[in-house]
């Protein structure tokens, strides 16, 4: 709601002054609401804002469980103790498969694939009913404005959405994985932004050309950097030793260059940037000198320089990259953490975990790109699978399998930044993570949060990914999964001794949130279903104060959308995602206009496992008929209406 404090006596124009709120459902508008309410002079500013957990979806509604479903509120608290109440709901954009504009008079297909020369990609699986594929897994989304944008068909403001299509789960055949097949797009939508009601209206649809930056592999999770622009992710970087037996890789380059070894594999597994232009185009570029690790959530700092990166892998590590210069990624250094003594996946457990934090290298990203362009695994490294019984060989474990690494001399940067995991490996680091996932920042208080969505394999002690001394080690798995909070300061030295240019480098880290492993119950959860379990997003508020947190989870039958306010600790469920689906697209944005917003998004309705036997006779039919035969999912955000109104006069 407007933020811009405006003359009234009407409580509700009180709260619409102290804080932007979620916009008004359609068919609401803040001045009926307001020509509504009675007179008072008094003035009230906002104090802090809660939200009301709804139940988990149960089979006595099997349709609110085979759809996305909101049955939370949000309550405003003011300085006078006065409150107002918004009950939430879900409004999206489209489903993939949709056909929307493209802002000139023709038509687009939501989430569609299309090749290095921007042609569509087609399913040929069904005979006679070929068409192009398109996505059912959207993800990471930025929402964001541009100084003088201007778009035909906008009536209120234009508003910016960049949308990124992690994968397609499978062909329309039903029977062919296509998951890491197909070359990620990434779309800017054009949204009008009606300034009465907040509401957000899709005017245009962009694909952007990635052609330039080789293409995109599995875009997961985004963050919008301090300056406005997308920060989008490759999850999962090919193993380049290993790529001339990996299928799933060659059917990526057929896809996208029509070739099955065109594709190099050096050229993924990095950060991409997009920046949109006034006109709701954009440009995309990838900064090759952030790592080549599984990135999944980058979040930058307030000192739009220090990049704390999730790494969504067995044998992941923390990874920081602080920049040469404010807004620009472009070039800088890599560090890897050191986990000290201490840690543990317990929030009850008072001590947190002292990081250190080793150089990698310095890069530019030209540079490192042009190494990629040019060498061959084995020109960097040598990799083997049995010890070789050569004190020049190091015995690392990376990606869950032991290997025996040698580099190759002068080749020091070339693995920092092209084999980030072997090389931080044989520097030293805790490669002991196993699935770290989305990483966001409470900027006030000076803590990082991240999620490890599963604490398994290389993090258990006696797993045979598990390093011994790596600081990392826990008794017991918890497939449930946990949040950490990291401290952020200033004034650090790396292993070597030498300064560390940013005041925002993590330098411990604790157990906030933990999920919990429980037999199934009735309807099939194997994670209890009023905790977090298997935690993936996370983006944080500041107006509100609230950690929201976004499940990627196969114990709960429903996936859930989580609020978590880091003051009074109190942990609400937000709304339900269709079960199978996953919650994804997280971002909170405080103030855009004078409106604030959540984004949200789901992938893969219906995608069944072990724990869904109970519910999916019932359930896939209503999840068929509402997402394309499942091959549909949503891209949209929460919206608010007045639920009661503290009138006076």
């Amino acid at each position: 709601m407007p933020h811009t404090p405006m003359p009234s006596r009407r409580k509700t124009l009180q709260m619409l002054a102290g804080l932007p709120l979620l916009p008004l459902g359609a068919g609401a508008s803040a001045t009926g609401l307001l020509a509504a309410c009675g007179g008072s002079d008094d003035t009230a500013a906002f104090k802090s804002a809660s939200f009301t957990s709804m139940a988990a979806p149960t089979l006595a509604a099997p349709a609110a469980m085979a759809t996305t479903s909101v049955g939370s509120t949000l309550k405003i608290t003011y300085d006078d103790n006065s409150t107002q109440t918004f009950n939430l709901a879900y409004q999206p954009f489209f489903v993939t498969g949709d056909m929307v504009s493209d802002g000139k008079g023709g038509k687009l297909l939501a989430g569609g694939y299309v090749d290095i020369n921007n042609q569509p990609i087609i399913d040929k699986t069904v005979a006679g009913a070929e068409r192009q594929y398109f996505s059912d897994s959207p993800d990471g989304t930025s929402l964001l404005t541009v100084p003088n944008a201007k778009v035909d068909g906008v009536k209120g403001k234009p508003v910016f959405a960049v949308v990124q299509f992690e994968y397609t789960t499978w062909a329309q055949d039903g029977k062919t994985d296509m998951y890491g097949k197909l070359p990620s797009p990434i779309a800017v939508l054009t949204l009008d932004q009606d300034q009465t009601t907040g509401k957000l209206s899709l005017v245009k649809y962009y694909n952007v050309d990635t052609s330039k930056v080789h293409g995109l592999w599995i875009t997961c999770g985004a963050s919008l950097s301090p300056w406005g622009t997308h920060l989008s992710s490759e999850e999962y970087e090919p193993d380049a030793f290993s790529i001339a037996s990996n299928t799933m890789f060659q059917a990526y380059s057929q896809n996208l260059y029509g070739d099955a070894t065109k594709a190099n594999p050096y050229h993924y597994g990095h950060m991409p940037e997009v920046f949109v232009n006034p006109d709701g185009t954009a440009s995309i570029k990838k900064h090759f000198c952030m790592g080549r690790i599984s990135h999944e959530l980058v979040q930058v700092m307030p000192d739009q320089r220090t990049a704390l990166m999730g790494d969504d892998a067995t044998n992941s590590a923390y990874f920081v990259f602080v920049a040469d210069k404010e807004k620009d990624l472009s070039s800088g250094t890599l560090y890897a953490a050191k986990v000290g003594a201490g840690f543990s996946i317990d929030p009850a457990v008072g001590t947190a975990a002292p990081l250190t934090w080793i150089k990698l290298g310095s890069a530019t990203s030209a540079e490192i790109e042009n190494l990629a362009n040019t060498l061959k695994p084995a020109d960097i490294m040598s990799v083997v699978k049995a010890d070789p019984n050569d004190a020049s060989y190091t015995k690392i474990v990376a990606n869950g399998k032991t290997e025996w690494i040698k580099i190759n001399p002068g080749m020091e940067k070339a693995a920092a930044f092209l084999e980030t995991h072997r090389y931080a490996a044989f520097m030293g680091a805790s490669m002991g993570f196993s699935k770290m996932e989305g990483t966001t920042v409470n900027a006030k208080d000076k803590v990082a949060y991240s999620a490890l969505q599963n604490c398994q394999d290389s993090m258990v002690v006696g797993n045979a990914a598990n390093v011994p001394g790596n600081g990392i080690s826990i008794p017991k798995t918890l497939k449930a999964g946990v949040v950490m909070a990291l401290n952020l300061r200033g004034g650090l030295k790396d292993t070597a001794g030498a300064a560390i240019n940013s005041e925002w480098m993590p330098v411990d880290t604790k157990a906030l949130l933990a999920g919990e492993d429980i037999a199934a119950d009735a309807l099939g959860n194997t994670g209890n279903p009023n905790k977090i379990c298997n935690p993936d997003n996370l983006k944080f508020s500041e107006k509100m104060r609230t950690l929201f947190i976004g499940e990627d989870s196969s114990q709960h039958v429903n996936n859930f959308l989580w609020a978590y306010n880091i003051d009074t600790k109190e942990l609400s469920r937000v709304m339900s995602i269709p079960a199978g689906g996953e919650s994804t697209g997280l971002h909170a944005v405080d103030e855009i206009n004078g409106w604030t917003y959540i984004m949200s998004n789901f992938q893969h309705a219906g995608d069944w496992g072990g724990i869904h036997n109970v519910v999916k006779d019932q359930l896939d039919p209503l999840i068929k008929a509402n997402y394309k035969n499942k091959a549909g999912a949503a891209v949209g955000y929460l919206t608010g209406t007045a639920a009661q109104m503290r009138l006076q006069g």
